[in-house]
């Protein structure tokens, strides 16, 4: 069963925006932060923003004052605003949402940064 669905994916050139919008289902009890990570070819996964029940975020540093990570108007909603994309961003973006149990992770969204 899919518990995250993540949209806003795509292709733009260098210096374009994109935003990512994660939905996370209400069946997920008991969320303690939701966040961003992004997989590029040939690298490992990495956390690029996060943020916490309480409102709290947190940026990678080479995404810092480029990407922010905001809650959305409905229900366990995050978005990934992201500016003066740069080609090393692109990288299947997945969002995920962290509880006191399970993580749970979305099925990821293609970001493509090139000329």
């Amino acid at each position: 069963q899919v518990h995250i669905v993540e949209s806003g994916g795509g292709s733009v050139q260098p210096g374009g925006s994109l935003r990512l919008s994660c939905a996370a289902s209400e069946s997920i009890f008991s969320i303690t932060a939701m966040g961003w990570y992004r997989q590029a070819p040939g690298k490992q996964r990495e956390l690029v923003a996060l943020i916490t029940r309480g409102g709290e975020t947190k940026h990678a540093d080479n995404v810092k004052g480029r990407f922010t990570i905001s809650r959305g108007g409905a229900k366990n909603t995050v978005y990934l605003q992201m500016n003066s994309l740069k080609p090393e961003d692109t990288a299947v973006y997945n969002c995920n949402a962290d509880t006191a149990g399970p993580t749970y992770w979305g099925q990821g969204t293609q970001v493509t940064v090139s000329s």
